[in-house]
């Protein structure tokens, strides 16, 4: 059995004109005029061929081109059996040429389907093919054994030197197609990733921001409705008003900020948080060595911070609220705990169902992306939330 090597056809890409130059293209089309213009003139000046024989041996070199062209479409589409036919089909043209006379048609000719047969053909049957052509060359030349020893040698060579040219072509076109494969996959995929990415900052600041707001609109709207004079609640319903305007500015300026972060531009960790801790009433710890955070842990601190106090915020409404953050070796650590708070207010009773939903969730997924972990569920006394990222 011959080795996949001999048997294997050329890549399709080798086949084809893909990944030919225009210059290359142009040269090549010029040569095959000028063959076919020398072979017609051959033809027609030779004194073989008068009346209707010059009629027939026009038909016959119309005809050739005919089946070469067949010939190359067969190769491209692989099929073995015509293409073999196909080309002893043009030999047997070639001897047909010699025996009526026209001794340059039928070199050029089997000369043309020894070196074709060698750049199209598998292996085995391009030697085959293309040793029987230039075989019938050597036995019809006869212009000396040294001529025909060399210039059959030469042809050989030159099929060869082509099919490995055309096989280094295709090997280049079948590389640059799959590296613009990669190329078009890793654009995607990025493409996904930064998709993700905004929906997570727009779900963060969204989440923060609206249920604060709810929280006092839903306090606003139970005072309304069961006071029976709004005059006596008019500064707890102006407090909620005041609170709820806050939280809107709030919102607004965590939307700059995430937009800020999604152009890489960010305000140091300790900062957000002090002025989120100062906002929410909670306290916050700084341990560890302070340092620069790169941007995607320290954009995680930011969003697992609001997220833990946003649910605080709605979860266990008056609870005491730590946050601590902490600078390791070689990351950072975030910790956010209440002790549970006193109860929830009549007005807050419908408000643990606000959000999305998905809070924990994306705090999870957004360490998990990042190598990190996060943990959270009650402890002995409230809720704690902690948070792992390398930084």
């Amino acid at each position: 059995m011959l080795p996949p090597s001999l048997t294997s056809w050329p890549l399709r890409e080798s086949l084809s004109r893909e990944g030919v130059s225009g210059a290359r293209l142009w040269i090549g089309r010029s040569v095959r005029l000028l063959v076919v213009a020398g072979l017609t003139w051959s033809t027609v000046a030779g004194p073989h061929f008068r009346g209707w024989a010059l009629v027939a041996a026009l038909a016959g070199v119309a005809a050739t081109l005919v089946v070469f062209r067949a010939f190359f479409r067969v190769t491209r589409d692989r099929l073995l059996g015509p293409s073999v036919g196909l080309l002893f089909v043009l030999e047997a043209a070639a001897f047909g040429f010699s025996f009526a006379g026209a001794r340059l048609p039928a070199i050029v000719l089997w000369c043309a389907c020894a070196i074709t047969a060698m750049e199209r053909l598998p292996l085995a049957a391009g030697v085959l093919c293309s040793s029987a052509a230039l075989a019938a060359y050597a036995v019809m030349n006869t212009d000396g054994w040294l001529t025909t020893t060399t210039t059959t040698a030469g042809l050989a060579l030159a099929g060869y030197v082509i099919r490995l040219d055309a096989e280094a072509r295709g090997n280049a076109q079948r590389l640059l197609a799959q590296e613009r494969a990669a190329r078009k996959a890793e654009a995607e995929s990025a493409a996904l990733a930064e998709r993700g990415r905004i929906a997570r900052e727009i779900h963060d600041v969204l989440a923060h921001s609206l249920s604060a707001q709810l929280v006092h609109l839903e306090a606003v709207r139970q005072l309304i409705q069961r006071s029976p004079d709004l005059e006596a609640d008019r500064a707890q319903l102006l407090e909620r008003v005041v609170a709820c305007r806050g939280m809107a500015r709030e919102g607004l300026d965590g939307t700059r900020e995430a937009l800020s972060a999604l152009r890489g531009e960010l305000t140091p960790v300790e900062d957000f948080l002090r002025r989120l801790a100062a906002t929410e009433g909670a306290r916050l710890d700084v341990t560890g060595a302070p340092r620069v955070l790169p941007a995607e842990a320290g954009l995680a601190v930011r969003r697992v911070a609001q997220e833990a106090l946003t649910n605080v915020r709605k979860h266990a409404p008056g609870a005491r609220v730590s946050v601590r953050l902490d600078y390791g070796a070689d990351e950072v650590g975030l910790e956010v705990r209440d002790d549970g708070g006193h109860g929830r207010a009549p007005e807050l009773s419908t408000l643990s169902a606000s959000g999305s939903g998905y809070g924990l969730l994306g705090m999870r997924e957004r360490a998990e992306l990042l190598g990190g972990t996060l943990e959270s569920g009650p402890d002995e006394e409230g809720f704690v939330v902690r948070l792992r990222v390398p930084a």
